[in-house]
């Protein structure tokens, strides 16, 4: 698998529109939004504390995930870090392994987006047990605090470098 994780903004049309056809299983969506919300949060209001960056394998976008800083970081979030948000691997290729692309090469990516950054930090739901090992494999360490969330409880996971 040759997989890529790019900015959203080198992206040329045809890969903007491959972008915007991601789908995600409906089971999902509670979880991470779905790709027009996350582009609408990139695009409506730009500036330097959001990027968005698409997984390109064979140079069509399978995955896309917005990362945050301030001025729109999080609350629940440390100042030195950058957030990650509405990671999404297109339903018709999950299971190869896209969504380890991502987590792989997302130290870097965000490093050179920001390379003042400690760490990368997210929240997960506390139910979305297979979301909270996956993070947990790449190098994710649960903080150990719950929260109230949008739909329910939330666990604060980060990578610090």
């Amino acid at each position: 698998m040759s997989a890529r994780l790019v900015p959203y903004e080198s992206l040329n049309a045809t890969q903007r529109q491959q972008v915007e056809a991601i789908e995600i299983h409906a089971e999902q969506i509670k979880f991470s939004g779905d790709i027009h919300g996350a582009l609408h949060t990139l695009l409506s209001k730009p500036g330097p504390g959001v990027k968005g960056f698409a997984l390109l394998a064979e140079e069509v976008p399978v995955a896309f995930l917005l990362l945050k800083r301030p001025p729109v970081l999080p609350e629940w979030a440390d100042e030195h870090s950058a957030t990650l948000h509405a990671l999404q691997v297109d339903h018709r290729a999950q299971g190869k392994g896209y969504g380890k692309a991502c987590l792989l090469a997302l130290p870097d990516v965000a490093r050179q987006a920001w390379p003042e950054i400690k760490g990368l930090e997210l929240s997960v739901d506390a139910d979305n047990d297979a979301a909270i090992a996956l993070y947990a494999r790449y190098g994710f360490v649960d903080s150990g605090e719950a929260y109230k969330g949008r739909i329910g409880y939330e666990r604060r996971m980060g990578l610090f470098f």
